[in-house]
Order: structure tokens, then C-alpha cells, then sequence
């Protein structure tokens, strides 16, 4: 018989302690931790779902009893640290792990620098004066980073590395674990438009490329394929994977012409992209960060990147028969071309999802301008297809790491999607019914979860949805977020967001910031000026280990210009 092969969805409670404390009104503030209890809600529906068609379907339950937590973890068969839900294909870890980010072979691979780890250094230490810098009127953040995109507070270190542990952990588990070969990762802040040694866009750590050589050092995964759906393009993660690309293909050259070959294979990474190119990082229309999101290269300089970018459907029967067929899937082709130009199927083969779900259809009109959206079941479809071709060159292995996201209702109805495509539907009874996610669905969803005063779901009766009712039961069991927030601080404003979109003018290269309301501030609201403090080239002497080192320096700059980040 063969054996049942499952994902894992992997919760990261730490990640909640990334907070933002310059001011206690956080309506400027597109990305926060908080956005997990959506991811949460999807999931839980999810779960539901498929244990209705799962070869063995759960019994009905007793209703439950809000404050009673271990007696539903009981009921759902659910250990604190290794849960498994008996009648769902679908395995459930909350991690606790954590590493060192100046004490991790991964993590200095990509973030390290030949002279030291200047950034992560820093990067520690901007967190751990946050605190006392915001109380002198001083932006947590150094002169010269988007002020809008990026905050700290003390905790936000517990917070990265509790998620960039969690990541590793779904590697080590996927490749070692017998049944558990795919894996969904629920963590925050994101990773992808974070590079070598330049933060932006919500991210501070680029926690895929940080998971792939960890399965490059630990593992001897030599070939990754990482696949970014994120509605913005992943520039951070393009310019490491370009610069491990570069000095594998240099090292070939050199063999080539007479130098001693190199004691095992080469790493080689490719990347492939749908995005919107009118959107973040490219809005401004800066030349470097275009060309970046528009290339198309492969078996060339050693370089293997596929862009694609996202356009406008009318139909949901367009975008399937023409733009997903077409377009979209090419990136899924081009991974394949990869793989078999480089030695075909094997046990050094792994796939990554950078999965953001910002492209949703749900997703705020503020954030998606553009109309370049995908309907929520590209969640679903993709996954479904990104599990094909690991099936086919990988031994199945396959981790999603969520991205970006910032409706709830975008968040929970991707996640909802895409685990259900994680899932192999001929181990389950009945069909995946992409009617799940329906709006209808969706509302019934959030009226029954939605937070009351006490921050605790409204539980609305839901006696004729026995699958409402189960989302609630498993919803009630997974949810942390109310008991792992931390307070905010002052009463400051922040500077508006880049990753929000903002009118260009003409006539300039560098064109100013004409920030868009959000859509909980008052309009013609002024957001006071915030002070901030030049960086220094100081590093702290924590412990360090030695890896081999790869990178020069990054290759495309990341972030825009300051002046383009806070108001005038």
C-alpha cells in the first residue's frame, strides 16, 4: 500500500512580537503581525473542508467552550508542540524553535559579509535601542532605510528568529520526515525584497533564500527552484540568488580552464516571478529596478530567472485559458528547463514558494491599484502545480513560506486555497470544490470569527454549516494572536508606507511622495516629521562560526532614495 504523503503547516508564535512602537495608531501600517489571524481563519476553514472528504471523516463535535482551550486541543488530538489532526490530511506543527542570526551557517550564507557580519550586527542592535530611540524622538530606523517600510521594536529579533528557525525547521523536516515531504510556513515579516545587506519593503531577512542554503549546507541540496507569486517582485531574493548563481559559474570557468575542480557540486538557484511592474519595488519607474523585474535569462552567466508580469483578466475563463496557460505557468515550465539542463529529477532538488498573497482579487484596492489580481483560486491552482513538478523532479519536496498579504480577506481565502492544493487529492475521497472560497463562503467565514470587545471570536451559531461550525472548533484551538501581542509605546505618527502606491509625477527622475490616505485616517490628515539617526560601522563580538563564504557585494541596490520615503 502506498504511503500517505501529507503537508505540514507550520505556526510561529514568536512572530507576533514584531511590533511597531512608534505610535499606539497603527492605520498607516499596512503590514503587521496581526495579518497571521487570517492566514489562521484560512487554514482552520481549510482543515474543515478536507476532513469532510477524508477517508476517514471527523464525527460531530460538542460545541465549544471559548475559554476552554485544552479541552479542544484534547478533542482535536492536538499536542502543544507536534499537532496532527486525525481526520484531516494535513499534519500541524507550532514551533518554538529559534536561532542566532550571528550564529547560523544559513543565515551568514546570505546575510553575512567577507568582513564580518556588519549587517546582522546591526541589525540586532537597531532592535535592542528601538525602545530608547523612539523615546528620545529618534526613528528606530537608520537615515538613509525607508522609513515607511520598516519598523522595530525590542522583540522584533525574537521575532525574525523565531520565523528564520521555523523555516529551517520545515526543511529539515521535509526532507528527513518519511510522510511529511511539503510544508506551508505561517510566519511574519516577510523575506523577499530583503537583499544581502539592504532591508525593505517589511522585510529584514530573506527567510526562503535563507531556508534553500540551509538545505544546500545541512542537506546537500544543490538545485532549488523558487517560485515567488508574491503581487510585488521579489528584488532581494533575485539579486542573492544572482550572486550564488555568479560565483558557482565562476568556479565552473575556472575548472574549465585548468584550476583544480571544486570538491562538490556547485549551488544553483533558480528564480521565477509573476508580479505587477507597475507596482512596489518598480513604481517609481527606476531604470535598475525594472530591468530587474523584467528579466529573462537562462543557461547564460550561469543565471536562471523567468519574469512574468501579472495583467489585467475580465474573465475568470481568460485568465485560466489564456493568461495562467500562457504566461503565468511559464515560470513552472522554465523551473523545469532548469532542472533538466542540470542533471534532471534527484535527491539534491528542492522547491520553494515565495508565497504572497497581495495579487488576490480580495486584496485592498489601496495596495493593488493596478488591477493586476489573480482570482483566489490561483492559490489553489499554482499549488496544486508547483506540487506536480516536485512530485516529478524532487521526491516531492516542497515548502511554501508566506509573503506578502494585507486583507483578511485576501489572506484568508489564499491560504485557504493553496493548502487544499498542497493536499494530493487522489488520497482523499471527494473532490477539492473551489466553491469553498467563494465570497459567500468567505462572508459566512468572517462573521463567525470575526473579534468581539474581549478580542475573542464571535462563535455565530452555525448548526446548518456543519463545516462553519468545525472551522470555528479548529479556529478556537490554533488561534494565539490575542495572547502573544505586545503594547505599543508613544503616541507618534509614521511616516507613509512605500509599499503603498503613490501618484508619479512627470518631469523627474526622482519623482516626491504624494502618500495615499489609508483608508482608517481622516483625509487631508498630516503625518508629523520623525527624526532619525545615521548608522554606524560598530559590531558587537556575539558568537560567530565559520562558513563558507560566497557573496560579493549585492549587485542591485535595493530601496528607494530616503527622500522618497518620508514626507517633505
Amino acid at each position: 500500500m502506498t504511503e500517505t504523503k501529507r503537508p505540514t503547516i507550520f505556526f510561529q508564535d514568536a512572530c507576533y512580537r514584531h511590533k511597531y512602537i512608534r505610535s499606539r495608531d497603527l492605520s498607516a501600517i499596512v503590514e503587521r503581525p496581526e495579518r497571521l489571524r487570517a492566514v489562521t481563519i484560512g487554514l482552520s476553514a481549510a482543515l474543515a473542508r478536507l476532513e469532510s472528504i477524508s477517508p476517514h471523516a471527523v464525527p460531530k463535535s460538542e460545541p465549544v467552550d471559548p475559554d476552554d482551550l485544552a479541552g479542544a486541543l484534547g478533542r482535536l488530538n492536538i499536542t502543544p508542540t507536534s499537532e496532527t489532526f486525525q481526520h484531516a490530511p494535513v499534519s500541524i506543527v507550532r514551533s518554538t524553535t529559534s536561532i542566532d542570526l550571528l550564529n547560523h551557517a544559513a543565515v551568514k550564507f546570505i546575510h553575512g559579509d567577507i568582513d564580518g557580519d556588519v549587517y546582522l550586527e546591526k541589525l540586532k542592535r537597531w532592535a535592542r535601542d528601538s525602545r530608547e530611540k523612539i523615546s528620545n524622538g529618534v526613528s528606530e530606523i537608520p537615515e538613509g532605510l525607508p522609513q515607511g517600510d520598516l519598523y522595530l521594536c525590542p522583540e522584533s529579533v525574537d521575532a525574525i528568529q523565531g520565523a528564520v528557525a521555523t523555516v529551517c525547521e520545515a526543511v529539515d523536516n521535509v526532507i528527513t520526515s518519511t510522510t511529511d515531504n511539503r510544508a506551508f510556513v505561517v510566519i511574519r515579516p516577510p523575506g523577499h525584497h530583503c537583499g544581502e545587506d539592504t532591508p525593505s519593503g517589511f522585510c529584514f531577512v530573506n527567510n526562503v533564500a535563507i531556508g534553500a542554503a540551509h538545505a544546500h549546507l545541512k542537506h546537500g541540496v544543490n538545485r532549488v527552484v523558487i517560485l515567488d507569486i508574491d503581487l510585488h517582485h521579489g528584488n532581494g531574493t533575485q539579486s542573492i540568488i544572482w550572486q550564488i548563481n555568479e560565483e558557482t559559474y565562476r568556479l565552473k570557468l575556472e575548472a574549465e580552464a585548468g584550476a583544480p575542480p571544486a570538491s562538490k557540486p556547485g549551488f544553483q538557484v533558480y528564480y521565477g516571478s509573476t508580479h505587477d511592474i507597475l507596482s512596489y519595488p518598480c513604481e517609481d519607474g527606476k531604470l535598475e529596478l525594472v530591468q530587474a523585474a523584467s528579466v529573462c535569462l537562462h543557461n547564460a552567466h550561469g543565471q536562471y530567472i523567468e519574469n512574468v508580469h501579472l495583467q489585467t483578466y475580465f474573465t475568470e475563463q481568460q485568465f485560466w485559458d489564456v493568461l495562467y496557460k500562457e504566461q503565468y505557468s511559464k515560470i513552472l515550465r522554465k523551473a523545469e528547463d532548469f532542472l533538466d539542463v542540470t542533471g534532471g529529477p534527484g535527491d539534491d532538488v528542492m522547491v520553494f514558494i515565495s508565497c504572497g498573497m497581495d495579487a488576490c482579487e480580495h486584496e485592498y484596492e489601496s495596495m493593488s491599484r493596478h488591477n493586476r489580481k489573480v482570482p483566489a483560486s490561483f492559490y489553489h491552482r499554482f499549488a496544486r502545480d508547483a506540487r506536480v513538478l516536485s512530485d516529478k523532479y524532487a521526491r516531492g519536496r516542497l515548502i511554501s513560506v508566506l509573503e506578502g498579504g494585507y486583507s483578511d480577506r485576501a489572506l484568508m481565502s489564499g491560504a485557504m486555497a493553496h493548502v487544499s492544493g498542497l493536499v494530493d487529492e487522489t488520497q482523499l475521497q471527494g473532490k477539492i470544490d473551489e466553491e469553498w472560497w467563494n465570497v459567500e463562503n468567505l462572508i459566512k467565514l468572517e462573521k463567525a470569527t470575526k473579534k468581539r470587545r474581549s478580542g475573542r471570536p464571535s462563535l455565530t451559531p452555525a448548526a446548518n454549516d456543519p463545516w462553519l461550525e468545525r472551522a470555528v472548533e479548529i479556529f478556537q484551538s490554533l488561534d494565539t494572536s490575542a495572547k502573544t501581542l505586545i503594547p505599543a509605546a508613544s503616541s507618534r505618527l509614521l511616516a507613509p508606507s512605500t509599499m503603498t502606491l503613490r501618484d508619479r509625477k512627470s518631469g523627474s527622475s526622482t519623482p516626491s511622495v504624494s502618500p495615499q490616505p489609508s483608508a482608517d485616517r481622516k483625509p487631508g490628515s498630516v503625518l508629523p516629521s520623525f527624526g532619525t539617526e545615521s548608522s554606524d560601522s560598530s559590531s558587537s563580538s556575539e558568537g560567530e562560526i565559520s562558513v563558507p563564504k560566497k557573496l560579493p557585494r549585492v549587485i542591485l541596490r535595493l530601496g528607494p532614495d530616503p527622500s522618497l520615503s518620508s514626507p517633505s
